[in-house]
């Protein structure tokens, strides 16, 4: 698989970034509730790759087209979901074609793939539309349905089908470059957030380099909020944590913190 960060005119930071890129006009909807996106943040925060953005697009050429040229040259990866299916709205493969400027046509890769589970007389012209792959693509396995994904450049291609999307997911990992993993710390406070907005602002300001995040909840009509910290350097966020709970106890209020750094 290309190595994204070796392409040129791509910033080289300690920190490697995607995008998720979801298409389909089942999506934008209703009819289908994306699950995608949240499971791929998931993967990439346990790996080391900061998700920076997610969109969603419909079945248009155009705007895929579009949105896949702004989307890769400014993350490392982007990676896609829906579209590569055997039906004539299934677009993805020849946008991504068009956004690299490369012909596409059936691979004979992913026909030999797809031989291992149709026969011969079942590989009508609806399915031969999966195998049709970008010019330069390397594939990604499918060992659900075996018609395969594909990565060119930084753009990784997968399949909307939550479950074929995990096991493409899967395959593509080892190829990735990643960073550093985030650890992250969840502090309790049973106050509402306008209480603690102050001493997590000015933490904040005092620590640029570490993430917060402020999540309220209510139960049974009390208020109060999960504080999260997150940090590739687990000194400074053990810095960060015990300023932010010296600020919080010191404006009164009674941090608890729930969780220890845990790379996640």
């Amino acid at each position: 698989m290309t190595d994204a960060s070796e392409e040129p005119g791509l910033p080289q930071p300690e920190t490697v970034t995607a995008a998720v890129l979801v298409i389909g006009d089942e999506i934008l909807s209703g009819r289908t509730k994306e699950k995608n996106s949240g499971t791929i943040a998931d993967h990439l925060t346990a790996i080391g790759i900061n998700l920076r953005e997610v969109r969603i697009v419909p079945d248009d050429e155009t705007e895929i087209v579009d949105a896949v040229n702004a989307l890769r040259a400014r993350f490392h990866y982007v990676f896609t979901t829906g579209g590569i299916g055997p039906t004539h709205d299934d677009i993805t493969a020849d946008a991504i074609a068009k956004a690299f400027g490369v012909p596409i046509d059936v691979d004979p890769r992913a026909v030999a793939m797809m031989r291992e589970r149709y026969r011969d007389t079942d590989l009508t012209p609806a399915r031969m539309r999966m195998a049709r792959i970008p010019e330069g693509a390397e594939l990604i396995e499918n060992p659900v349905s075996r018609a395969p994904g594909f990565m060119i450049g930084n753009v990784i291609v997968m399949a909307g089908v939550p479950r074929i999307m995990e096991a493409m997911l899967a395959e593509v990992t080892p190829s990735l470059r990643t960073g550093p993993r985030l650890m992250s710390v969840t502090i309790f406070v049973p106050s509402p957030e306008s209480a603690v907005a102050p001493p997590l602002s000015e933490t904040q300001k005092a620590f640029p380099d570490v993430r917060m995040g402020s999540y309220p909840h209510f139960e049974d009509g009390r208020p109060s909020v999960q504080l999260v910290l997150r940090a590739a350097d687990g000194e400074r966020l053990e810095d960060a944590c015990r300023s932010l709970e010296a600020r919080l106890s010191a404006a009164g209020l009674v941090p608890e913190r729930l969780t220890q750094p845990d790379g996640s």
